[in-house]
């Protein structure tokens, strides 16, 4: 895909366009604002002195913040961003296949069944966000207390002596998730079509950029070779990103010809484009979340009276916590359960969109494949054999972070921050690609929807 300017000067020319692009802007800045305020009852003090220890600013915490746009260190109302909505999104889109009338009722009435879709995903948003504010405030308790000796918020829902302040951060930072996925819905409906979660996402990432971007400055021993090799990197990634995420297969199909009066038109050849990934970041983003339930499950009996209960659940903690160069099990786990995640939310992507029942309603055929179920096994075995590759190149960026920290281990050097090397996470500029890639291809349609016939992006 190669960009050309011809198209630029339209945006601020249509009166539509420069509306919808200003209040993303505006959306997304307030986004940031309301990111810094911290959540209720936080010791800043003991917060401090945790950040400033290695348990606080690398590992799990390490992961979650640059994901989350430096939320998490602060321990702010945003803390979770919009990473609820989507584990909510994920479990209710995977619930559709396997409950029959819910499958039924999808294929009944789309429109309705995607307004039922919605609206469930909302509800389920709420007691997802409240547990992951509870696994995380214990799982912040937990390392506090290993690094400082004191908790960072003094958590105990059914304790009478923390039991109002407990409640009150809960609500806060549950109210804070449903907040940010609020303004991602806005921009959606009044700015930029269709991208607002996902920008989001992208605003929390990007904004981290710059604190990586000091650090690896900061690093007088390594700073220049570490400034080539982030370049290279980045660059590389980024361009195996683009590659993989536009691949396609094309498999070839024949459409019914037309009666034109008393005339049949030849049968006209077309194709059917399969995607090599077509689950996109999904798999990430549900690994990752599978993966911290060990280690928040946890937080919670870390402080056991059993010694021997306190010390196996600190070891399964600190395993699922510590994603640092060592941890070579959490990484290979990391690594499979992408791969096994991928194809299977692509399995299911596939069959919802039932292309040989589609293709036999419309008359058209794969040359040499009977219509019908026939041809959708067909399909469905030409997926699964190009989502390998997705599937791969996928579990190879998640455990990137990894790889490249053993890689300057065995040179020798020593990095504050392996995943600084991109900057941010690779998982992370995978996100970051993929959003400016949508984004540009939506503001395009809507560049030709207004009769700009100039394109902002050239295939």
């Amino acid at each position: 895909m190669k960009t050309t300017f011809s198209g630029w000067h339209y945006l601020w020319k249509s009166e539509d366009i420069r509306r919808k692009l200003l209040i993303t802007f505006g959306l997304l800045v307030l986004y940031r604002f309301a990111a810094n305020v911290p959540a209720p009852g936080v010791d800043h003090d003991i917060l401090t002195a945790f950040r400033n220890t290695s348990s606080g600013s690398g590992g799990f915490l390490g992961f979650l913040d640059l994901l989350s746009g430096g939320t998490v260190s602060n321990f702010s109302l945003l803390s979770m961003g919009v990473y609820p909505y989507i584990t909510a999104q994920i479990i209710i889109q995977l619930l559709i296949p396997i409950i029959p009338a819910l499958q039924q009722r999808i294929q009944d009435d789309p429109r309705e069944g995607r307004r039922w879709q919605e609206k469930w995903t909302y509800y389920l948003s709420v007691p997802m966000a409240a547990l992951s504010a509870i696994g995380q405030i214990n799982i912040f308790n937990s390392l506090s207390i290993q690094a400082v000796g004191q908790p960072i918020l003094p958590f105990g829902l059914f304790d009478p002596a923390t039991s109002l302040a407990s409640w009150s951060v809960l609500v806060a930072m549950t109210a804070g998730t449903m907040f940010a996925i609020w303004l991602g819905e806005l921009i959606s409906e009044y700015g930029i079509r269709g991208q607002g979660l996902s920008l989001v996402i992208f605003a929390g990432i990007v904004a981290r950029i710059p604190a990586n971007f000091a650090s690896l400055l900061a690093d007088e021993a390594n700073r220049w070779i570490m400034l080539v090799l982030t370049t290279i990197v980045i660059v590389l990634t980024v361009l195996a990103i683009v590659y993989v995420q536009q691949g396609r297969r094309n498999v070839p199909v024949m459409y019914p010809g037309r009666r034109v009066g008393n005339r049949m038109s030849m049968p006209v050849k077309g194709t059917l484009p399969l995607m090599v990934n077509l689950s996109g970041m999904i798999p990430l983003i549900f690994a990752s979340a599978i993966l911290q339930f060990p280690a928040i499950i946890a937080s919670y009996f870390t402080q056991n009276q059993n010694e021997g209960v306190a010390n196996f659940f600190l070891g399964v903690q600190n395993f699922f916590g510590a994603t640092g160069s060592s941890n070579w099990g959490y990484w290979t786990i990391y690594f499979v359960m992408v791969v096994v995640f991928t194809f299977f939310y692509t399995t299911v992507l596939f069959d919802q969109q039932n292309y040989g029942d589609n293709l036999k309603k419309v008359g058209a055929n794969v040359p040499g494949v009977l219509t019908g179920a026939p041809t959708q096994k067909y399909l469905s075995t030409v997926q699964s054999r190009i989502t390998l590759v997705g599937a791969v190149f996928l579990g190879f960026v998640a455990i990137m972070p990894f790889l490249l920290g053993v890689l300057l281990s065995a040179f020798n050097i020593s990095a504050a921050n392996n995943t600084g090397i991109f900057l941010i996470t690779s998982s992370g500029l995978l996100i970051v690609v993929g959003v400016v890639r949508d984004t540009f291809q939506n503001i395009d349609a809507e560049l030709k929807l207004h009769g700009y016939q100039d394109s902002l992006l050239v295939r």
